[in-house]
């Protein structure tokens, strides 16, 4: 039966204006008939793999619930943080369009599946999940589709391998993975090999190794012990730019059974020794570019120490925290000159308003206990509010607080602790709570 077009957007407009209950009847919905559909908004997927998961197709007769069901598929792959649809009709005819807004995606890892390079895994998921371009959703639907390819495509070598995964952050970047590891490997880590001397002569490193060896194999926490134990090794060596390549597993035993061990190398490129070229202030009001190179306290030429240049970093901040500025921010340019073996920074200095001391919300003691700790508050209210007096009273509460209180029956076991910035007023309000 035709619609003319008055009746086609006479239903749709009822589709768009009435409730669920004043809808057609489900005996006789009124649908119109797609002649085309496209995507837009799309920047790192194929249209037609998009089109695809729509479950939607030229020919189609669909009704306002299709339209809306196809956008909230896309919306549960994870893939998009948006998706919309629109129509244009012609008589029965529709022109149906989807506008998504890809949602951010994060790199994939593989923590303990070492029979196959990660371009084998990537590939094998492809083949399997069209919409997997080699980075992941952090949630939704697509990242179980993902684990369901690498189970089936483990269960050609082991049935019994299972996969998980979990949004974690990656110890080398501190920025978001999704991490696939199998349950019921049998792998233990037999050796580590470290491929360059300062590591593999380091008495530090070779103690910590016994945290590894004889324990489950697991890229994961090989990550963690070159960023906690080896990692600090280069940079405080001036190795600013040391590289940690991924591990390289070896398998042994007899080739007849499945393997129960493994040895790991790990490939490290040094990089140059550099040394400090100076800093570079800008946005700085509080504090001039002599105080704050005062503050860093690091001589131009002298080896450039990777821990000693966080260290001072921090000291900046712990000086505009005592000013009152707690929202201070110091976002680094970091400038290379790998012919000279210089490093420089350049230091934009997001100040934010000076604090004041407001009030303070007191939680969890006794009326005495509490008049006490308002007495020895070392910031009165209206002055400028000194993070670091905050932060050292703080470590007498949580480790000294029989002689903070003396002779007062005050028991706890923590203390919460928050900040309430205001800074619309410039103050902050102290909020603590005894558990």
């Amino acid at each position: 039966m035709l619609i003319c077009l008055a009746a086609l957007v006479q239903v749709f407009c009822s589709l768009a204006v009435l409730p669920q209950a004043q809808l057609a009847p489900a005996s006789q919905p009124k649908k119109g008939k797609i002649t085309s559909i496209k995507i837009k908004g799309l920047q790192s997927y194929p249209e037609v793999q998009v089109l695809t998961v729509t479950r939607l197709h030229a020919g189609d007769f669909v009704a306002k619930e299709d339209l809306q069901a196809a956008a909230d598929h896309l919306l549960q792959l994870g893939l998009f943080s948006t998706a919309n649809y629109s129509f244009k009709s012609r008589g029965e005819d529709l022109d149906v369009t989807f506008d998504v807004a890809e949602a951010s995606s994060v790199a994939v890892s593989f923590d303990n599946i070492p029979w196959y390079t990660d371009a084998e895994l990537i590939d094998a998921i492809q083949k399997s999940v069209p919409l997997f371009v080699g980075r992941a959703p952090q949630q939704g639907a697509l990242v179980d589709e993902i684990s369901a390819a690498l189970q089936n495509y483990l269960a050609l070598r082991n049935p019994a391998l299972s996969v998980a995964h979990d949004l974690i952050n990656d110890p080398a970047t501190d920025e978001p993975v999704q991490q696939f590891r199998v349950k019921g490997a049998g792998l233990t880590i037999g050796r580590i090999e470290l491929g360059h001397a300062l590591a593999a002569q380091s008495r530090s490193v070779q103690a910590h190794l016994a945290t590894l060896v004889g324990k489950p194999f697991s890229r994961f926490a090989i990550s963690l012990f070159l960023s906690e134990h080896v990692r600090p090794i280069y940079l405080e060596q001036g190795h600013l730019r040391a590289r940690f390549r991924k591990p390289e597993v070896r398998f042994s035993g007899n080739p007849a059974k499945p393997p129960e061990t493994v040895q790991v190398i790990v490939p490290i490129e040094p990089g140059p020794v550099f040394h400090w070229g100076g800093a570079r202030w800008s946005g700085n009001r509080a504090l001039t570019a002599e105080s704050l190179d005062g503050l860093l306290a690091l001589r131009t030429n002298e080896l450039a120490s990777g821990n000693s240049i966080n260290a001072a970093l921090e000291r900046v901040e712990d000086e505009y925290g005592r000013r009152g500025y707690i929202d201070a921010k110091l976002p680094s340019n970091i400038h290379f000159d790998d012919s000279k073996a210089i490093v420089r920074y350049d230091i934009t200095v997001s100040e934010g308003p000076q604090y004041h001391m407001g009030e303070m919300v007191i939680t969890g003691l006794s009326l005495a206990a509490e008049r006490r700790l308002r007495a020895g508050w070392p910031i009165p209210p209206g002055t400028v509010f000194d993070r670091t007096k905050y932060e050292a009273l703080l470590m007498d509460l949580q480790k000294q607080h029989s002689e903070f209180f003396g002779e007062l029956p005050v028991h706890y076991d923590e203390v919460g602790h928050w900040l309430r910035p205001d800074p619309a007023r410039a103050t902050v309000d102290v909020l603590l709570d005894f558990k």
